[in-house]
């Protein structure tokens, strides 16, 4: 991926977080069960990925790349179904403005303890006075959110 494109796709992808979540909660909404209803939505996820990987097979890993991975880098798409399912059945509750602030500022919050004290082996990035002041500004513009 050109370098250039990275910033923008990913705030497309923060956008269409929000489309996504207010999509799942009319899935479960039509489907009821909101077990059946997420696995729906990770059966086209599965699919879109291996059609994309048939059409380009390369780069595989190698033994050694996958005798080296953590334990814990394969259960990242179980971490994404806890939100995938908070969106299936919370998102009509309390309206997708709320439930992706929250969302979004518990994301961060955690991000900031993720790379201040490197967990799950990502380049260290010290809390400074900056990130903590963002910090506390995003937490100060969710309670405005759900209030309001």
């Amino acid at each position: 991926m050109n370098a250039g494109w990275i910033i923008p796709f990913i705030i497309i992808g923060g956008a269409l977080q929000s489309c996504g979540a207010a999509m799942n909660g009319q899935l479960n909404k039509y489907v009821v069960n909101p077990w059946l209803a997420s696995a729906v939505s990770f059966a086209l996820i599965t699919l879109f990925f291996l059609g994309a990987s048939l059409i380009m097979p390369h780069p595989l890993p190698t033994r050694e790349q996958l005798a080296q991975m953590p334990w814990w880098a394969v259960v990242g798409g179980l971490v994404g179904a806890v939100q995938v399912y908070a969106g299936l059945t919370l998102v009509n509750k309390v309206g997708a403005g709320p439930f992706v602030g929250f969302t979004v500022t518990a994301a961060l919050v955690t991000s900031l303890l993720v790379d201040h004290f490197g967990w799950f082996r990502m380049q260290p990035h010290a809390l400074n006075p900056g990130r903590i002041i963002g910090g506390l500004l995003l937490v100060g513009g969710i309670g405005l959110i759900a209030k309001f």
